[in-house]
């Protein structure tokens, strides 16, 4: 740290080189305790900083301090070493392995790969070209153990699905290739499925991390603080991490350049998504003869009453409903409930014009958007409300699919980054090639019912649903 000449009774004390800043908190309180005139302020322990980035500053607060209290933090500040400093990152080299499966996408990896390589050139290290391997415990151990063979000083272990437990298949890899399990799980959000091992070496330790789904991203989350400690050459160990999670919580913090979630004003902390419900009802029923289904009775209801009253007992915000054939009857059956409407007047152009009427008349402050279908009265609540926790665009859940028996279902999530895209699909298809266009912001969330999978769109679908013991 170098000091600048004072001015107005402050010192600012800035990097002469990036890393990570070291402070000895509690000297640091010993001396902010010695007399109210006298202050010092940090970074907090362990911030990243770059060259030329302010990481302290001392500040005579009025125009002359007493010279005992002086005296008094000089000698604190003198004792036990530096008060702060920075540790700066040195030149190391990062090997990435990454696992895919049957249905990875090569961009989806490529995308990965490009956040390493960003990260790697923050901190001033080399990252050669990515090993990319199948999704098995023997093919993560054979790239672990090249890597650590060809000297990089980090290895990071980016998975095709998520870390779940020690035994999963990146830390057994890694365990295969001579590693050990130093922690799993960190309480830091974004960032709690991070792993944390190391292979011994006679060169020493080279840690190995097993990345969380949230380092897909650029916006800062735990991994960043366990790289960034091991590009200065600090040790970590399971009990550092196990130690960050006061100030953990990185959801929404002012230092952050790109929150990801934004509260009310002067509101602190992260905030529930703002999820906004379209419910799509301009349909002509083509396949269900003369009879608009929507209309249809559904246990002494309309069908699309049915589907209006699930959305509005969800997670989900007032449902708007995008109404176009017979729009006056559609309204009618929805008489009484607490909702808004779009018509479009190009229904029959087909699903795209109304998806599109729909996305325009949303609020614009929506983090997010759940795109119903109005032929699909078995859609439960509580499905719904599962979607809608998992929606996270900063960890890459941006875009929230039900399943059911391994089939993808509906209502689809759309995170508003896609709204665009979504406005200029055409025909009667929806969004559903944007699923597999952005495969690396899909989740896909298990439900334990085929609700998601029933559309009643023929007579004999109506029927059969009819007929079903406890249909509904």
């Amino acid at each position: 740290l170098a000091a600048r000449a004072p001015f107005a009774g402050r010192v600012n004390l800035y990097a002469e080189a990036p890393g990570v800043l070291l402070v000895d908190a509690g000297r640091v309180d010993a001396i902010n305790r010695v007399d109210e005139s006298v202050t010092v302020a940090t970074l907090a322990p362990f911030a990243a900083v770059a060259a030329r980035g302010m990481a302290a500053t001392v500040k005579i607060i009025p125009f002359a301090a007493p010279a005992a209290a002086v005296a008094e933090v000089e000698r604190l500040a003198a004792e036990g070493g530096p008060l702060a400093r920075v540790a700066p990152f040195r030149a190391r080299t990062v090997g990435l392995v990454m696992t895919r499966l049957a249905g990875t996408r090569e961009a989806a990896l490529d995308k990965t790969a490009r956040a390493v390589r960003d990260r790697a050139a923050r901190i001033g290290a080399a990252a050669p070209p990515a090993r990319r391997v199948d999704h098995r415990e023997e093919a993560v151990a054979e790239a672990v153990a090249a890597c650590v063979a060809e000297g990089c000083d980090i290895v990071l272990v980016s998975g095709a699905s998520a870390v779940v437990d020690r035994r999963d298949v990146a830390p057994a890899g890694i365990v295969r290739a001579g590693g050990r399990i130093l922690r799993f799980g960190m309480p830091v959000d974004p960032g709690n499925l991070l792993l944390l091992a190391a292979v011994d070496t006679p060169r020493g330790a080279v840690p190995v991390v097993a990345m969380p789904g949230c380092a897909r991203s650029p916006k800062l989350n735990g991994f960043d603080w366990v790289l960034e400690r091991l590009a200065a050459g600090l040790p970590v160990s399971g009990a550092d991490v196990a130690g960050m999670g006061a100030g953990g919580l990185l959801k929404e913090i002012a230092a952050r350049p790109q929150p990801r979630e934004r509260g009310a004003p002067g509101s602190p902390g992260p905030r529930a998504p703002r999820i906004a419900a379209l419910l799509l009802a301009a349909g002509q029923s083509r396949r269900m003869g003369p009879v608009n289904k929507l209309l249809a009775d559904i246990d002494g209801a309309p069908m699309v009453r049915r589907v209006a009253e699930t959305l509005a007992a969800s997670a989900a915000e007032r449902p708007t409903v995008v109404t176009g054939h017979e729009a006056a009857r559609v309204r009618a059956a929805l008489d009484g409930l607490d909702v808004g409407f779009a018509h479009n007047p190009d229904y029959a152009q087909g699903l795209s014009t109304s998806l599109r009427r729909g996305l325009a008349a949303l609020d614009g402050g929506v983090d997010g958007a759940l795109v119903c279908l109005g032929d699909m009265p078995a859609v439960r609540a509580a499905d719904i409300d599962r979607a809608i926790a998992a929606f996270d665009p900063g960890e890459g859940r941006a875009i929230v699919v039900p399943t059911a028996r391994g089939k993808r279902g509906n209502p689809v999530l759309w995170g508003a980054r896609f709204f665009p895209q979504m406005a200029a699909v055409s025909g009667d298809v929806g969004a559903r090639r944007l699923i597999g266009e952005n495969a690396e912001w899909v989740c896909e969330v298990a439900v334990d019912d085929d609700g998601v999978l029933r559309d009643i769109d023929t007579a004999g679908a109506l029927a059969g649903w009819r007929g079903a013991a406890g249909g509904g």
